[in-house]
């Protein structure tokens, strides 16, 4: 559903819906950013589902995916293009940011790995990640394929991204500790807060 500018936050349902069409990959997103986790997900690629499913429950985002991607040629196009296409999708489900906690953070273990996610709202993209993984292939996912999610969602979600694996070995445990902690920064950073309704979170005055 497009976001109608008139609203801000505090007064809208902050549901986005997004497709993208291209000669690699045609994706639809759905998001409703005040959810309760549920998810539906088709990429293709079993294990990045699963990471998904992470942003969705620990994020607390009703998230639908569904992609047909050129897999025959490798998960690159898919990986990246989800990214873009959910990065689109939450900066319409967002709205004006008025109200918007902005900034979020989460750790998040399991077992030997730890992980830190950071994101700020701020309108500028920026990545900045450092996850030393232990294999190149988990399950059908090409682990360099993580950065190129995380830069196509940041690049259009508009949003400052951190992402550092601090400890870990086994690398199925580093990736889901990165998106699980990612989730609940989202969800730190998407929530609104009453203090500050009507409010844009900045000295600026916008975002």
């Amino acid at each position: 559903m497009p976001v109608n500018p008139a609203k801000d936050a505090t007064t809208m349902d902050r549901i986005a819906e997004v497709t993208r069409s291209t000669n690699e990959t045609q994706i639809r997103v759905r998001v409703n950013l005040d959810g309760s986790g549920q998810a539906r997900l088709a990429t293709g690629i079993g294990f990045f589902d699963h990471m998904l499913d992470q942003i969705a429950r620990h994020g607390l985002i009703d998230l639908e995916v569904s992609c047909e991607g050129d897999l025959h040629i490798d998960g690159h196009h898919t990986v990246e293009d989800v990214g873009i296409t959910l990065g689109q999708a939450v900066a319409q489900a967002v709205g004006d940011k008025k109200g918007l906690t902005r900034y979020g953070h989460s750790y998040v273990p399991l077992d030997e790995a730890l992980s830190r996610v950071v994101v700020d709202f701020s309108g500028r993209p920026g990545l900045h990640q450092h996850i030393p993984f232990t294999a190149g292939m988990i399950g059908q996912l090409d682990t360099q394929l993580v950065f190129e999610f995380f830069q196509g969602f940041v690049n259009h979600a508009l949003v400052s991204l951190h992402i550092d694996n601090l400890k870990g070995i086994n690398a199925h445990h580093q990736c889901e500790t990165v998106f699980k902690a990612f989730g609940r920064a989202l969800r730190m950073a998407l929530t609104l807060d009453a203090r500050s309704a009507g409010v844009i979170p900045s000295t600026k005055g916008s975002l």
